[in-house]
C-alpha cells in the first residue's frame, strides 16, 4: 500500500464527488430561490495532472516561491467550487435548471458507484495477495 498512488487518487476522487453531491443538492434545494446562482465543483483536471505528472518534465525551481508546472502531491488537489452566474434561465435571475441538475446528480452518483467498485476491487486484490479469502 505504501507508494501506491491509486489509494490517494481514489480518496481524492471520492471526496471531490461528495463535494459535487453537496453543491448539486444545494442547487436543487434552491431552485425556487430568486437570485440564486448555481454552483459547480471541478477536480478531475487536477487529478489528471497528478496522474500524468510522471510523463511531464518538471521545471527547475530555484526558490520555493516559484510556481511549478507539475503538481507533485495529492494534497495539492482541492475540489474547486465556483458559482456560475453567466447563465440565466428565469426572470427572477435564478439559473438552476432542474433537469440539468438531476442529470448531474445521476452522473455524479454513477461516478461515485464506479469509484467505490474500484476501491472494493483494490481491497480484494490486496486481501488475495496477503493470503486471505476474497
Amino acid at each position: 500500500m505504501l507508494g501506491d498512488k491509486a489509494w490517494g487518487v481514489i480518496e481524492k476522487d471520492l471526496s471531490g464527488l461528495v463535494r459535487r453531491f453537496e453543491a448539486t443538492s444545494q442547487n436543487i434545494a434552491n431552485m425556487n430561490t430568486p437570485g440564486y446562482t448555481r454552483k459547480e465543483v471541478s477536480f478531475e483536471d487536477q487529478l489528471k495532472e497528478i496522474i500524468d505528472a510522471p510523463s511531464k518534465l518538471p521545471m527547475k525551481r530555484t526558490n520555493p516561491k516559484h510556481f511549478s508546472n507539475v503538481k507533485l502531491n495529492l494534497n495539492e488537489v482541492i475540489p474547486a467550487e465556483r458559482q456560475v452566474g453567466y447563465e440565466v434561465y428565469r426572470l427572477d435571475l435564478n439559473n438552476v435548471d432542474p433537469e440539468t441538475e438531476s442529470a448531474r446528480l445521476a452522473e455524479t452518483r454513477m461516478m461515485h458507484q464506479a469509484m467505490t467498485r474500484v476501491l472494493g476491487r483494490k481491497v480484494a486484490m490486496y486481501r488475495r495477495a496477503i493470503g486471505g479469502a476474497a
